[in-house]
Parts: C-alpha cells; structure tokens; sequence
C-alpha cells in the first residue's frame, strides 16, 4: 500500500455561467452614464435610496416559495431562522418594500432614484446574462397620471443627456386600462375570466417575438413551435382575437383614437384608459415633447401583466450591426409603468406609484454604437521609476510619487522588483504609462530629475533606425531640477493631450 500522499489538484478558475468580469474600461463607462443619468434625476428633484441585495422571498411578489426551494427564476436561500431569502430580481419589489416598512417616516409622495445589481436565476445565452445592472426612478404617493407624464419626460431628457439626439429615440405610453376595456369589450370581464385574461397578456407579451400571427395562435387555439412543443392558447374566438390584435397593432393613435374609444365604450375601465392616454398626450405636448419624443402607441405590450395603469417604454430608433452582420433597429432601453398595486400588497390600503427602470448594459451598448461613451479616455498614471533600494532612497521617490499625486495628476511608484530597470519600462510600456520618472545616484547628487515622455519617445522610435542615433538622440528625455519636476509632467501631458486632440480632429 502507498502511503504517499497524492498531490492535492490545482483548483481551476473558472466564472460562473451567465456572470462576467467587468474590466477598467466598462467600469469607468458605466460611472460615466450613471453620473450623466443622476444629474437628470437630481434637477426632477428625485433622491437616492438604497436597498440590500437580498430580500426575504415572499417580498418580492412575483416569485414565491416552491414546497422545498423557491428557485423559480430567483436565486435563494435560508436564513439561520428557516425562512428563504432571495436575491433581488428587480428594484421595484424592494422599493415596495421600503415603502411599506418606513411609511410613517417617509415624505409622499416620495421620489426617489437607485441603480444597482439585479439577478435572473434564467438559463443565460448571448447577451442575456443572470447578473446586470438598473438604474430606476419612482414616485409613490402621486395618482394623477402627471406623475407618468413626468416620468415619460425624463426618461426623454436622460437619453438626450447621454448625448443621444431627438430622431434616435422616442418614448412610447400605452394604458393597461385600456387593454382591460378591450377584454372586457369582447366579453372577458368579471372574476371567473381572470385566468383566461392572464393568458391573453401573456400571448400579447409575444408580439415582439412571434409577430401578430404568432399571436393570433395563442390568443385562439395555440401554437405550436418549430420543436414540436405546444402552448395552449388563451381560446378566444375569431372576432375577439381581431379586436385584441386591432389594439395592439395601432400605429398612429391620432387616426384610430375613434374607433379605439368606440371599441372601449360602455366599459369603465378603458374609457378611463383612453382619457388617460389623451391626458398625457396633451400634457407632454404642453411641456414642449412633441411625439416625435414621446408618442401615445398601443403598441407598447411589454409588461402589461404586471402593470395597472400607464405603460411607457424608451427605444432607440438607429440601425445597429448585429452579430450576423444585419442592420437591425436597436430597440429598448428601458421601461415602466403604474404599478398601484405592489406596495398595497403589504399595507393593506391602495398606495399609488409609478416608475421606470433603464437597462445600464444594453444602454452602454447603445452609446458605444454611436461613439458617446468612453471617448475621454483615461490617463494612466506617470510612473515613478525606483534606481536605488535603501530606505532613504525610496522614501525620496514615494515623495516625488505623493508631489504629483497632490498636484491633481494620477502617478505611482513601480513596486516590483527594482532591481531590473529595463522591466520597469516594459511595465511603463505595457501600461501605457506617459510619462517615466528617474532619478539615479548621478541625478540625486545633482539635484537632477529625468523625466521620459514615454508617448513621444514611441513615436520617434519609429523613425529612428540604429542605437547610436538613439543614444545620440536622447529621445523625449529631458533633465529638469526637482523644483521643477511637477511643472514639467504638466507641460508634457498638455503637449499630449494636445497632439490626442488633433488626431481626434484629423480623423
């Protein structure tokens, strides 16, 4: 018997399917948008809240606890006191929650803003992901659809605040109201047809992906997919399913308003549904937002299960290469609605709001299509370069490296092994760093520093052939006192940020 121990195996990195790693670059693009996005919600004088990741599962709403897991498109788990807890799957449900818990304290109606992380516990494919970032905005406590018409406007001013211009957007509203007329129009009112109203929301929530014959099949008898699988449809007959698929496929509201009220007529709620519409319409176009911004549109289906009131969803107009090479309109960015019924849920009393939620990565997207984000690239840091070990020695370059940092200009002090200087200009190389910092035992006693324009001296590189016109050249390397070592990285990184100027402007 070998009583050798076996070798203990290498863990293997690896990221776990649906997440990813966000880079510098993403990061810094993502603050860039953010910041951009609550500069708009401060002036409607929204205010920020936060709320943890976790809530306890029966308070998010749309999910509740199976017999043993609630694992139904939620990520979960149990407390020490055996109750389930779950990531949050949006940042609505939370804010409901907030709402109800803190609704003594709170001022109503309360605006208020977050952005942060939500998790889909969904099979992942390309671009759908099971952790991505919203940024929302809701007011509770306000009934009167002004306060949907305001949301509709700032969701307008944000995406022109992100440099995106009137043409490439439009904002459109639809009325859950609306749609409830319509079904009860058709007969489909009362208690014992909520089932078979829930199926039709459900099939209209497809007109994106099937088109309106798909719909039509799961409106009437079902549809079957490419497959072979079946879904049941919502069984309603030739005649309702014209009348349904009339109302989602309005294109210009001006044109069938009529007939839209007339299909309506005599049901409470979508008489209500269309003054609604034509509120907003007259108060947004009062406020200047023509619909060429924000547009009354029936089309608008997402999310009418879910909401009760006024739906409004923001979609970008331009044409984008998708991964087949196909120009394709880009589409959503976001969305809301009324949704009067969530924070009820926990008071026991109506508690109107409304709210909208932007989706940051799709939106980043989006601005990097039309070149609006990321183009104030980041400098990277000067590097101070280390000759000599001693304590005395390095103190003098951490120093140097604190003088700028405190002048307003990003630096470091190279930190791996000093004692191969060539790996710290390869390190300065690979960073992309600008501007090098050396000061040797020569250069110390005369109270000297060195200082590399690391940008300039690539580019001579090139046009320079042989080493002894390299040495002959002392290329981008200047030798200044230490009194003026600040003064002269401030000369050379404007001289740089000059030339990325001009080639900005030359292309």
């Amino acid at each position: 018997m070998n009583d050798k121990q076996k070798k203990p195996q290498k863990l293997k990195a690896r990221l776990p399917r649906g997440f990813v790693d966000r880079s510098a670059a993403d990061i810094r693009a993502a603050n860039e948008m953010i910041a951009k996005i609550r500069e708009v919600y401060e002036h409607y004088g929204f205010d920020p809240v936060e709320t943890p990741l976790l809530e306890y599962t029966d308070a998010l709403g749309k999910f509740l606890p199976d017999a043993d897991r609630p694992n139904e498109g939620v990520f979960s788990l149990q407390d020490d006191d055996d109750q389930w807890m779950s990531l949050r799957y949006d940042l609505t449900a939370p804010l409901a929650r907030h709402v109800a818990e803190n609704f003594n304290e709170i001022q109503l109606p309360y605006r208020t803003y977050r952005a942060g992380y939500v998790f889909r516990n969904e099979k992942p494919g390309p671009g759908r992901f099971r952790q991505f970032m919203q940024f929302d905005a809701d007011t509770v406590g306000a009934p009167g659809v002004q306060a949907d018409a305001e949301m509709c406007m700032m969701m307008a001013d944000t995406l022109e605040a992100l440099g995106i211009k009137r043409g490439d957007y439009v904002i459109r509203v639809n009325n859950r109201k609306v749609l409830d007329g319509v079904l009860e129009a058709i007969g489909l009112g009362g208690d014992d047809k909520a089932a078979q109203r829930l199926n039709v929301l459900r099939a209209i929530d497809k007109l994106d992906k099937f088109g309106p014959e798909g719909v039509s099949l799961l409106l009437g008898p079902g549809r079957k997919d490419e497959s072979g699988d079946f879904t049941k449809g919502a069984g309603l007959d030739a005649e309702q399913i014209q009348k349904v698929l009339f109302f989602v496929g309005i294109k210009d509201y001006a044109e069938s308003a009529a007939q839209l009220a007339d299909l309506v007529a005599g049901t409470s709620q979508g008489v209500e549904g269309v003054e609604e519409l034509n509120f907003i319409g007259s108060l947004v176009a009062g406020a200047g937002y023509n619909s060429d911004r924000i547009k009354i549109d029936p089309s608008v289906v997402r999310g009418l299960e879910y909401y009760t009131g006024p739906v409004y969803e923001a979609e970008l107009t331009f044409d984008v290469t998708n991964e087949k090479g196909e120009k394709v309109v880009f589409g959503s960015v976001g969305g809301g609605g009324r949704y009067d019924g969530l924070v009820s849920r926990f008071m026991g009393q109506p508690v109107p709001a409304t709210g909208f939620s932007i989706g940051v990565s799709r939106l980043m997207t989006a601005l990097k299509n039309l070149g609006k984000l990321g183009q104030n690239d980041v400098i990277e840091p000067v590097l101070v370069t280390v000759m000599d070990g001693d304590v005395e020695a390095m103190g003098r370059y951490q120093r140097m490296t604190q003088e700028l940092r405190a002048s307003g200009i990003r630096a470091e002090m190279y930190q791996g092994n000093w004692k191969k200087f060539g790996n710290q200009l390869k390190y300065a190389d690979r960073r992309s760093c600008p501007i090098a910092i050396i000061q040797g035992g020569d250069e110390r006693a005369e109270g000297v520093i060195q200082i590399k324009d690391l940008i300039e001296g690539k580019r001579l590189s090139g046009e320079i052939e042989d080493n002894a016109t390299w040495r002959e050249a002392r290329v981008a390397q200047e030798t200044v006192p230490e009194a003026a070592l600040v003064a002269k990285v401030r000369e050379i990184l404007a001289a740089q940020a000059e030339d990325r100027r001009r080639a900005a402007d030359g292309k």
